[in-house]
This record gives C-alpha cells, structure tokens and sequence, in this order.
C-alpha cells in the first residue's frame, strides 16, 4: 500500500515512518530537513522529498511514487513558546501548509484519505476532568489556534470538495528521539550535574502523556479501519491523567541519585492547568496503550543517557 508522510523527518514522524513499512507500507515522505541514504534506508522511507508541501513538491512526489491511498499529515508548528515567538511563522506551518495540501488533494487525489495529527491544545484551558470531541475549543496559544484552523479547513474540504479526513488530537506525546519539552529538560540538566532542580508552574498541572511508539501504532490502526463519514474527530490520548511533579520525580528517579524538584509558581502563558483525554476512543476502535508513563519515562532516560556516552 502506497502511503505519504508530511513530516516523516520529525520526531512523530520518524516512529510512524518505521511502523507503517514494518506492516508492509510502501512509504514516502516530504517535508524539511536532509535524510541520507543510510538514514533513510534505515527509518523505512522509500523516498523523500526535503521541501515545501506545495503543489510542484506534491506533483514530483506523485511523478516518482504513484498517488497515495492514504497521507499521514504530520507537519507543522510543534511548540507552543515558538509559536507565541514566531506566530507567523507558526501559521506558514501548520495552516498555509494544510490549504495546499487540501488544495492539492482536490485537484489531483480526491481518493486519498487524509489523517492528521492536531493537538489536544485546541481545548485551551477552561476544562476540569477528562474532555471529549464536543468540548469546547477555546485555544490559548497562537499554537492551539493554528491547529483549530488546520481542523476547520479539512472540515471545509471534506463538506464541499468530499474529501475524507481523520483528524486525532494528540495530547503529551513523549518518548525516544524528543529533544525537547519536560523530559528533555530535565534529563539535560541532570546531565550537567544539577540536583536541584527548579521548574516552572506549580507542578500540578495535570496531562495526558502518550508515548510515542504508542501513537504511532495508533495512527496506523486509525489507517485499517473504514471511515464512514468524510470528516471526523477523535480523541489521540490514554484518559490517564498525570501530574507535571510525578513526571519530573520519576525521571530524576530514573535517572539515579539524590534530586530534588521544586516549583516557580510561575505558569507559562498558553499553558493550560490540565489536559486529559477521555476514553471515547479507546472504546471505539478498539485501541490498547501499551507502555505506562513509569515504563515509558525509564525507556526515556535510558535512550537519553545512551546518546550522551
């Protein structure tokens, strides 16, 4: 089965670039960044494309590897702090880049089904206890925002043109090759030797943490199953919640030695209180997380100090 990836050379994307040939995916990607052959050979890519998603890429991407039946729509912005920075430039990434994707699929791919990764950061911060897809969408961040316009273009197009889109709102994605947020900066510092360790907010600030092998493997059930209607939302997260302080204890625990933990106080603008998944999904696929947050955080800090030796 031939398949595109929008940036398979990010850190969701290298994981589901892997799992999908590993099911025997013919797989093709293009978005930013150099692979070598190697490198590419070695994550499952059949061909990349380092470039813009715009009509001429998509076109020469086609040419090369026939059309898709299904594009894994990966790209764009991936931090709230870069996009309250660089909101323009958060905005090229995710909503620009989305129009002419869509665009490009109503003029030369009507067929393909599009299945994109969004962000539970649509929600904002109004919400107590776990969230459904009917919640209200009330994004604090320019992050959140662009998402929500990704979201509402391919519902444009799926209500006009037919197209059929799957959008997943992913929560706290975690895992091997992230190099940045929470686990990354923790382990970075406790790298460098410090053992007091001062975060901001209050550190209990509750999120819904999905590993990302899990998610991988999420998206790819979400491509075997049959979608009924041309748009629909869903729910990418376990309906487990935990707190930023358990986190952060149980990677200082992991990682060996005395640390403690203690809190500014100071929340981050765009940071809502808590973000939890509720269970919809799970029961409607079915879909089974596999790797609790303790296991996958000790798989963290072991990948984490492999690279450092």
């Amino acid at each position: 089965m031939n398949v595109w990836v929008t940036g398979a050379n990010g850190f969701i994307g290298r994981h589901l670039v892997r799992v999908l040939a590993d099911r025997g995916y013919c797989v093709h990607g293009i978005g930013h960044g150099a692979i070598g052959e190697a490198e590419r050979h070695r994550i499952g890519l059949e061909h990349w494309l380092n470039g813009e998603i715009d009509a001429a890429n998509l076109n020469a991407l086609a040419e090369h590897s026939g059309l898709p039946s299904t594009i894994f729509h990966l790209a764009g912005g991936s931090s709230v702090g870069l996009s309250i920075a660089q909101p323009f430039e958060d905005f090229s990434r995710t909503v620009a880049s989305t129009a002419r994707l869509l665009e490009w699929l109503r003029s030369a791919a009507r067929d393909c089904r599009l299945i994109v990764a969004s962000s539970a950061a649509v929600y904002g911060a109004d919400h107590e206890g776990p969230i459904g897809v009917d919640a209200a969408t009330l994004p604090m961040s320019p992050y959140g925002q662009h998402k929500l316009m990704m979201e509402q273009l391919c519902r444009s197009y799926a209500v006009t043109f037919g197209l059929h889109s799957m959008v997943v709102r992913l929560f706290s994605v975690y895992g091997p090759n992230l190099r940045k947020q929470l686990p990354w900066d923790i382990c970075s510092r406790l790298q460098a030797g410090e053992r007091k360790l001062v975060l901001g907010g209050t550190g209990a600030e509750v999120r819904d943490w999905t590993d990302v092998r899990d998610v991988a493997r999420l998206l790819v059930e979400i491509d075997q199953r049959p979608q009924v209607e041309t748009f629909q939302v869903i729910n990418g997260g376990t309906a487990i919640g935990t707190t930023v302080a358990r986190v952060a204890e149980t990677l200082a625990k992991c990682w060996g030695g005395s640390t403690s933990v203690q809190y500014s106080g100071i929340v981050r603008a765009g940071d809502p209180t808590s973000l939890l998944s509720d269970d919809t999904m799970s029961c409607m696929l079915p879909f089974d997380w596999t790797i609790p947050v303790e296991q996958g955080l000790a798989d963290y800090v072991s990948w984490f100090k492999d690279q450092i030796r």
